[in-house]
């Protein structure tokens, strides 16, 4: 059985609630709950309480249901947060020689998906994955499938110093100007 609860205009960035989410992500519920509680950032409060909420509504779709469900039972299947409007709540802050900065603030919407269904975990290098929720938030910002990791730069030439580099060009009119050997046959 699963739940879904979203809370919507939660006041900061939605990069920094992200920061948040993924913290929870793939935990169990009393897990993710004392992380949102003792984690000091400003988005906890609110995803805690989107987290809560989701609790209810499972115990309340599972009622409704005729099912018995247990609350330590629920793990976070998916958590995501979509970014919301900044328009009205733009300011203007003083800057030097008389001018002014614009100030956008930021809303976020969060939603938060529980289940009480086993997860199927991939046991890789020693250590378990959650299948069902890696990439799901990046997913769903960049519109689509999760995008592949970029390349790094790689520099194979080395710096010579000037005096290296005179030493070299020294060495090949010195060979330049010296007679020519005959070939042993």
């Amino acid at each position: 059985m699963e739940a879904k609860a979203s809370a919507k205009y939660l006041r900061g960035s939605a990069q920094k609630a992200r920061l948040v989410i993924d913290m929870i992500r793939g935990k169990n519920i009393n897990k993710a709950l004392a992380i949102l509680q003792y984690t000091n950032k400003r988005a906890a409060n609110g995803i805690e309480a989107c987290v809560r909420s989701a609790i209810a509504n499972a115990s309340e779709s599972a009622e409704k249901a005729n099912v018995a469900i247990d609350p330590d039972d629920l793990w976070v299947k998916a958590a995501f947060v979509d970014r919301g409007p900044s328009k009205g709540r733009s300011r203007t802050r003083p800057a030097p020689q008389g001018r002014a900065y614009r100030e956008r603030r930021h809303f976020c919407h969060v939603t938060v998906l529980l289940s009480n269904d086993e997860r199927a975990e991939e046991i890789t290098n020693g250590k378990a994955r959650v299948s069902a929720t890696p990439g799901a938030s990046r997913s769903r910002r960049r519109g689509g499938a999760a995008a592949a990791p970029r390349a790094k730069r790689v520099t194979t030439a080395t710096p010579q110093t000037k005096a290296s580099n005179k030493e070299s060009a020294g060495a090949v009119k010195a060979n330049e100007n010296a007679p020519e050997t005959p070939a042993a046959e």
